[in-house]
């Protein structure tokens, strides 16, 4: 008995410290995982709302419900370089582009809404379209977005010849997760079919 010195003790010590170890690793992992999983599917349902926001700007461009917008599409009266909605609700979102020297005005916006949304218009408000958002995976809320109206040279134009300028739409939505500080932001370029008569 005096030979004994509790080897055996300390051993399974030692082996039930290191399994307790890497079980916590293993559950680490595992959260870790899980994290990450929903923040990449979080993402998705923003990808996927700002799609929806880039489609109802296009919509719109090409078909809008309000008079005073189709005219501003017509004509190109209601762009304003400043992009705010002083000149009236017809006008908000509706962007000139400004001199190439200058940041472009999508980057000088708060595309968000936070600020009021002034220079931002949220998905369906000129379309009737409709988005379900607040419950579950759905986006916490509407996406918006803003148009800037520039010229836009087609294959084949002539550069020299005096021919009336034809003009495009740089669209700049932003869409929203689940969680209010997923934000995803894409742009697209968007020209209206030319009438023939």
């Amino acid at each position: 008995m005096r030979g004994q010195r509790g080897i055996a003790l300390l051993i399974s010590l030692v082996l039930l410290i290191m399994v307790m170890l890497l079980g916590v690793s293993a559950a680490q992992l595992s959260l870790q995982s899980e994290k990450a999983a929903r923040a990449e599917r979080d993402r998705d349902v923003a990808f996927l709302a700002t799609e929806d926001a880039l489609k109802d700007a296009e919509h719109e461009i090409d078909n809008s419900l309000d008079p005073a917008r189709h005219i501003a599409f017509e004509s190109g009266e209601g762009f304003a370089e400043s992009c705010d909605a002083g000149a009236g609700a017809a006008s908000a979102g509706l962007c000139a582009r400004a001199p190439s020297s200058a940041t472009p005005v999508w980057q000088k916006v708060d595309l968000s809404g936070a600020d009021g949304g002034d220079c931002t218009v949220t998905h369906g408000t000129y379309t009737g379209a409709v988005m379900p958002t607040g419950e579950g995976f759905l986006p916490f809320k509407k996406p918006r977005y803003l148009i800037e109206r520039m010229e836009c040279h087609q294959p084949g134009d002539d550069a020299s010849a005096a021919a009336e300028p034809h003009y495009c739409y740089r669209v700049t939505a932003l869409g929203f997760g689940a969680k209010p500080e997923t934000e995803v932001v894409l742009q697209s370029v968007f020209s209206k079919p030319e009438e023939t008569p």
